[in-house]
């Protein structure tokens, strides 16, 4: 058996190739020269039949065969070879080609082709130039009749008209491209109107498209039939994918017309509710919904309006089977439950029907009355004042009763139940403390939560409502200073608002039980989950956010953190930093919370377990967002409510204490790399943190600078002989001699590393005229570990070599070092201790007497 390489497979093929040419076969010549350039792209034997064959194709394309025997024989494969052909990389046909090819094809009937021809059609428009210059061509002559030619012919063609008429580069002048687009954009309207809705939305889409990117210029198009058939696609019953391209252009010229838009569409709801007729409900009260979440004000102001919601009251009569109509009426409700006016009146008005519902309704609609009615029972109004307390009391019950329903319907595997609804009901219902600790003490129900959530990743609007889940059981206070916490009780008590963090006096929200849930979020194994949700394409924002908060969460226990990081949790953070800080230089909140997260992890692992010698991590990856965390930008820029620190909300410290930890867990490393870039990218903001006048920042940033001392950039900051390496001495001397053990321990590992050096052990006697009775007074510590830094620095000193040894040893005996040392030693039991101070009393002792 002969083995063939990739390569040699690739030059038979280019062989066979120019072969067919020569034999007339130009398709199966094109076919075996494609599979040729995608196996070796750069052989020169490929390349020149490359050459040979284009040659050719100039007089007598492939393509253009493909396209006359699809247009002249309705060769079908001949068509789908063509769609194949122009979806290859590397073989993109000449101008005249396309040109030609486009032109056969429109000037067949749309009706007598297959929906083929919009795959090619779209392929030649987007790979050449002259196409798309003849399409704004034909749109100059008539938009009308280019239009009729382009509408029947599939989605992707009337893509290319959206395309070609936002596309600047192909047009005269800004006039005539502005002409077009008007008269483009009415004629998608026109074809709306036809019939009242289109069913694949292809008109819809066109015009959800232009208002996107104009729609300041075209709002101004859309009269009060035209927005009327807009929103009338928003009706419940049509598919989805036609709702949100609905909802899309709705959203968009809502933005730009303001108050005429929402004059409109006030007149369109009440219009429609006053013909009190079935499909007219539907459709009000569809658009109403879907309106909500875009301008809620507006949609509430609506919805509160004297009489609208008493006059659905009849509507509600269960007598009546209305199914469509509750539905729509549901799907009302439940939008209109983000406005809290428009909670209470839902509850004071519909409630009893909503009990009705959830007893004697279809599936869904239980499900959708159990979602409206766990909003209305967990807003902030239920537990308002005392005098409720019987009422609240009976709402808690009926909230863990519908909690019950909700994981009944998770664990339900019916095609005809949605997991949105319980999974929107539990996010809603899990923001109290005793739904928290019931959720989370059901060790099946996290199991079921988190299947469905893996199973659906690709669905957005169950993903981040299930995240929301367990964001929400997750959750720890905010950490507030003192002087929050009083005004929190003050504001408090005076019912003036909730106190910060929304459930400050709820005893189930302590750090131990959020400690507890946390634990079982964990071992109810999250992190598969958080890891796929990082893998699924064009993930949101939203998602990454909460993904980002709950790791924060976990990662709270130091316990947690080594599963964490084993399961992946340091790839996840670092993609997410990676892919929201692109292009953005300012720290997003999302980031912030993504490299706090990250920090907390890394403060408990072994570096060389997480970032392997040769792989993925690398260890200098999490040090830029580490070190953002540092700075007060990185803080500031956190939080959308404010730029500046005041007294009312001081600057957070955590994120930069535990940031710190972290460096210097990976300043530990082995890979000098580690110590390097922290050097290179934050020394100057390390440098400023040693004196900040918080205890435990000062103490990090110190015991950081002493693990950076392992490399030579880090000793080089102290004892490269400059003004301001001597006064960086100068504080790190004075940092040996605060009243915090933890910072002098650390300043004195510090020294003890840096006066291994000469040029250190100079510049420490430069520095100060208390530098030897500082390093001698560490000799007098009580602490064993102090002791031995302090021995080790007069050792160093003792031991430098020629002039520099020479003062060292004059100053230490001057210092009463003889006498310290003597002392220091009949005391201590450290074995180095008494090693390194021996030979230090020797080389002294032996220069008193003249021995040196």
């Amino acid at each position: 058996m002969v083995l063939y390489s990739n390569e040699d497979r690739a030059v038979q093929l280019a062989r066979e190739a120019v072969e067919l040419v020569d034999a007339g076969h130009r398709e199966a010549a094109s076919r075996n020269l494609r599979e040729a350039i995608s196996l070796a792209p750069d052989n020169a034997e490929i390349k020149s039949a490359f050459v040979k064959i284009r040659e050719d194709e100039e007089t007598n394309h492939p393509l253009v065969n493909l396209c006359r025997r699809y247009v002249s024989q309705r060769d079908q494969e001949a068509g789908r070879e063509a769609a194949r052909y122009l979806r290859s990389d590397g073989l993109e046909p000449p101008q005249d080609v396309a040109l030609e090819c486009v032109k056969q094809l429109l000037a067949a009937p749309a009706a007598t082709l297959s929906e083929t021809q919009d795959e090619i059609i779209t392929g030649l428009v987007r790979q050449s130039a002259d196409v798309r210059l003849y399409f704004a061509a034909q749109l100059q002559i008539c938009v009308t009749q280019f239009f009729d030619e382009i509408y029947d012919r599939g989605d992707g063609a009337v893509v290319c008209l959206d395309m070609v008429v936002l596309d600047t580069g192909l047009w005269q002048s800004e006039k005539v491209r502005t002409h077009c687009e008007s008269e483009l954009f009415q004629l998608f309207i026109a074809k709306l109107m036809e019939s009242g809705h289109d069913l694949d939305g292809r008109a819809l889409k066109g015009i959800a498209r232009l208002l996107a990117m104009h729609a300041d210029t075209l709002q101004h198009l859309v009269d009060e039939d035209g927005f009327d058939v807009i929103l009338s696609s928003l009706d419940l019953r049509l598919p989805i994918d036609v709702r949100s391209q609905a909802t899309l252009a709705t959203a968009k010229y809502l933005e730009a017309s303001q108050d005429e838009g929402q004059q409109l569409f006030r007149n369109f709801v009440t219009k429609r509710i006053a013909r009190q007729r079935n499909d007219d409900f539907v459709v009000a009260f569809s658009a109403a919904a879907a309106v909500f979440p875009i301008m809620p004000a507006m949609a509430a102001s609506l919805f509160l309006t004297e009489g609208f919601l008493q006059s659905l009251i009849p509507l509600l009569d269960r007598r009546q089977r209305t199914n469509n109509v509750w539905r729509a009426v549901l799907e009302l409700f439940n939008a209109a439950c983000m406005d809290g006016a428009c909670r209470e009146a839902i509850a004071k008005y519909c409630s009893e029907w909503l009990s009705h519902i959830l007893s004697n309704g279809t599936d869904e609609q239980s499900a959708r009355a159990a979602v409206v009615l766990a909003k209305i029972r967990t807003s902030e109004g239920a537990s308002a004042s005392a005098e409720n307390s019987r009422v609240v009391e009976e709402e808690n019950t009926s909230t863990q009763d519908l909690v019950e329903r909700f994981k009944g319907l998770m664990s339900q595997q019916s095609s005809d139940i949605s997991f949105r609804h319980p999974i929107e009901g539990l996010a809603y219902s899990s923001v109290k403390g005793e739904i928290k600790e019931q959720l989370s003490k059901d060790p099946t129900f996290l199991k079921d939560l988190l299947a469905v959530l893996k199973s659906n990743v690709d669905d957005s609007s169950i993903l981040y409502g299930g995240l929301m889940i367990i964001w929400n059981l997750t959750k720890y206070r905010p950490n507030l200073s003192e002087e929050q916490k009083k005004m929190s009780e003050l504001k408090a008590y005076a019912n003036v608002s909730k106190p910060a963090g929304g459930a400050a006096f709820d005893p189930h929200d302590d750090d131990e039980h959020v400690k507890t849930r946390c634990n079982a979020v964990l071992d109810a194994d999250i992190m598969p989950l958080l890891s796929e949700c990082g893998k699924t394409k064009l993930v949101s924002v939203s998602v990454q956010d909460l993904t980002s908060k709950i790791l924060l969460a976990l990662s709270r226990n130091p316990k947690s953190r080594g599963k964490l990081a084993q399961q992946g949790a340091v790839k996840l953070l670092l993609s997410i930093v990676a892919s929201r800080s692109e292009g953005n230089r300012e720290m997003n909140e999302t980031v912030y919370t993504a490299a706090h997260a990250l920090a907390r992890v890394l403060i408990s692992v072994n570096p060389a377990h997480v970032f392997p010698a040769s792989g993925f991590p690398q260890i200098t990856e999490p040090i830029r967002p580490l070190l953002r965390l540092l700075t007060p930008a990185g803080a500031t820029s956190s939080s959308a409510s404010s730029s500046t620190f005041t007294p009312d909300q001081p600057r957070d410290l955590l994120p930069v204490f535990e940031s710190l930890l972290a460096l210097t867990n990976l300043a530990s490393s082995a890979d000098p790399t580690a110590s390097e870039a922290i050097i290179r990218l934050g020394w100057s903001t390390i440098e400023d943190l040693l004196l900040s006048n918080h205890n435990y920042i000062q103490r990090a940033s110190c015991e950081l600078v002493c693990n950076l001392m392992t490399c030579e950039k880090g000793v080089g900051k102290f004892a490269d002989g400059s003004v301001r390496a001597g006064q960086r001495l100068h504080i790190l001397l004075a940092l040996a001699d605060v009243e915090d053990l933890p910072t002098r321990r650390a300043a004195g590992g510090a020294l003890a590393m840096l006066t291994e050096y000469d040029a250190a052990v100079a510049a420490v006697l430069d520095s100060s005229n208390r530098a030897v009775a500082i390093l001698l007074s560490l000799c007098g510590e009580k602490s064993e570990d102090l002791v031995h830094r302090g021995v080790v620095c007069v050792r160093n000193l003792a031991y430098s070599r020629d002039e520099v040894g020479k003062r060292a040893v004059s100053e230490l005996k001057n210092g009463g070092a003889v006498e310290v040392l003597t002392t220091c030693l009949t005391q201590s039991k450290n074995p180095a201790v008494l090693q390194s101070g021996v030979e230090v009393l020797k080389m002294l002792v032996a220069t008193e007497n003249g021995k040196k």
